[in-house]
């Protein structure tokens, strides 16, 4: 009794992260990462995968190491257009394939919509600058 108990959490488990594909946007369909690498030039890509919440952009939140771009790019099969809830920052329209121009986050960073879609809700963390080692005397 306990094998089949453990074999139906495990099953309905995965039919749940089977099904968060499908929401009830559009989705894409496409595999995301969960933390996209900066590009070499320096830029943080956060992809746009379809209508679907919290999960609508990936990663979500960002993280952002400070004084750092950020890009959105739209994976998704239809226009998007991301807005920080404090309007600093507004990609336009992003059809489908496209990706925005980067952008420098305000040093808190904050959290973001999809004008189009205003289910679709993100955030950026941004992290603190790294200090400078201690070189004096007084360091351990």
């Amino acid at each position: 009794m306990r094998a089949f108990v453990t074999a139906g959490a495990v099953m309905a488990f995965g039919l749940s992260l089977w099904g968060c594909g499908g929401g009830t946007g559009s989705g894409s369909g496409n595999p995301v990462a969960s933390t996209p690498p900066p590009s070499p030039s320096g830029v943080v890509t956060v992809n746009v995968v379809g209508v679907n919440g919290a999960l609508s952009f990936s990663p979500n939140p960002a993280s952002l190491p400070a004084g750092q771009m950020i890009v959105w790019h739209n994976v998704d099969t239809i226009t998007h257009r991301v807005v920080f809830d404090d309007r600093s920052v507004d990609t336009g329209d992003l059809a489908a394939g496209a990706s925005s121009k980067p952008q420098q986050i305000a040093a808190a960073g904050g959290p973001y919509h999809c004008s189009i879609h205003p289910v679709m809700v993100g955030g950026v963390n941004q992290d603190a600058p790294a200090s400078a080692p201690c070189t004096g005397a007084y360091c351990d």
